[in-house]
């Protein structure tokens, strides 16, 4: 007898769907109303937010929004039609290619729409069943989507473990010996939960003695890391030995879409065989010319990404002193982790907003290990001393209530697991 197909999906919704009728419109889903920034509303209330990744401020930017509206009054939104290999081709795509090239210290870049999808399509076009992929356990879902094309063998080593690098390029070494591959490794210049940068320089050094090339995601470290804002390769000193460098524009750059930098030849390969672009409509004017005001600013406004890190640090320093745990977070995201079920996390979160006007993400199983919940901060440019302030004060209020079971008594009232 074949089944329902939607039979499965009806009675199981899934880990986070199953809590959907009591968390979505505000614990999931929530809509933030009013201009981008450390201060919004949220269901008619001010709210302190902590849940933009707008690092550098740039969204509300006036030379940005001045070159976003100059492009939309110029070009409208749909300009160019087609793909770029057909008809969606310009010069302002091909000169925000060779200034983000230039930028990451790479030969050559290529535009891309999307950084989930052309993440998923970069590592779709570089490797054939015959190689091998080694990857971090705690690679982002674009890598982990982009894996699962991979009709060839591929390893997971344990979280930015040396260790388990090793061990995994050792077992791919002798699985490509025999299925005449390559070896593609995949890495995060910035982990987006937990706020590591990935051992770059590390794995970089482990090319002496093992055969691979390096693929880095840094969506999180581009704008953020190095001296000139050119990300976790930079701040670590082996930006030359990534081989493939992505990073999307949704973080740093306040925009939409993404780009991959490569030597010449790499790059020419993926515009003639990266599927999620070569079927695509070309990135419209207004992301394309808006990018390029964007990367001005990041060339040239090292006082943005200055006041950014003074941010972090005031923030960071503040809950360590207070002893919470924030991990070994080295970049601007701050994790702080509590122990508790999702029930006590929704009750948590409630009180931050409704109590305490907070707004910031809350992270729990099954991306994290249960019984732990992991709020997440975001530091921005535009975010003020007297932010951070407000934010420590509402954590010391918060942790005792978690403590003393607060929290607990609450979500056994009014909380039902389905």
């Amino acid at each position: 007898m074949v089944k329902d197909l939607f039979e499965r999906i009806q009675q199981n919704k899934g880990p986070l769907g199953k809590w959907a009728s009591q968390a979505e419109g505000y614990f999931v889903f929530p809509k933030l109303e009013g201009e981008l920034g450390p201060r919004m509303q949220f269901q008619g209330k001010n709210i302190l937010n902590w849940s933009l990744n707008d690092y550098l401020g740039l969204a509300n930017h006036p030379e940005v929004r001045k070159a976003d509206t100059d492009a939309a009054a110029q070009y409208g939104a749909a300009y160019p039609m087609g793909a770029r290999m057909m008809s969606g081709h310009t010069d302002a795509h091909e000169q925000l290619e060779r200034e983000l090239a230039a930028f990451v210290m790479k030969e050559s870049a290529y535009l891309l729409n999307f950084g989930y999808q052309g993440m998923v399509s970069i590592i779709d076009a570089l490797v054939t069943k015959n190689d091998i992929i080694v990857y971090d356990v705690d690679s982002h879902a674009c890598i982990i989507d982009g894996v699962r094309l991979h009709m060839g063998k591929r390893f997971t080593y344990k979280h930015n473990d040396l260790e388990s690098m090793e061990k995994n390029l050792q077992r791919a070494t002798k699985m490509a010996t025999e299925t005449g591959g390559g070896i593609l490794f995949i890495t995060e210049g910035v982990f987006g939960m937990r706020g590591q940068q990935g051992k770059l320089k590390e794995v970089v050094a482990l090319k002496e003695k093992y055969n691979f090339r390096l693929l880095v995601d840094d969506a999180h470290g581009f704008g953020t890391l190095g001296k000139t804002g050119a990300g976790a390769g930079e701040e670590q000193g082996c930006q030359d030995g990534i081989d493939v460098y992505f990073s999307t524009f949704a973080k740093s750059m306040a925009n939409i879409g993404a780009f991959v930098a490569a030597d010449k030849d790499i790059i020419d390969y993926l515009k003639y065989n990266l599927r999620s672009q070569m079927f695509a409509k070309a990135l419209p004017m207004i992301q394309t010319i808006g990018s390029l005001k964007r990367l001005e600013l990041l060339r040239n406004s090292s006082e943005i990404k200055d006041k950014l890190w003074e941010n972090v640090n005031a923030l960071q320093n503040g809950l360590k002193e207070k002893g919470f745990n924030i991990g070994d977070t080295n970049t601007c995201i701050t994790p702080v982790y509590l122990e508790g079920s999702i029930p006590e996390a929704m009750i948590m979160v409630n009180d931050l907003r409704e109590n305490y006007g907070i707004f910031l993400s809350i992270v729990v199983y099954p991306v994290i290990p249960k019984g732990i919940i992991l709020l997440r901060m975001i530091p921005t440019t535009t975010h003020t001393i007297e932010d951070i302030n407000e934010t420590l004060t509402a954590f010391d209020a918060i942790r005792e209530k978690l403590e003393n079971g607060t929290y607990k008594k609450i979500a056994d009232s009014t909380i039902i697991d389905n």
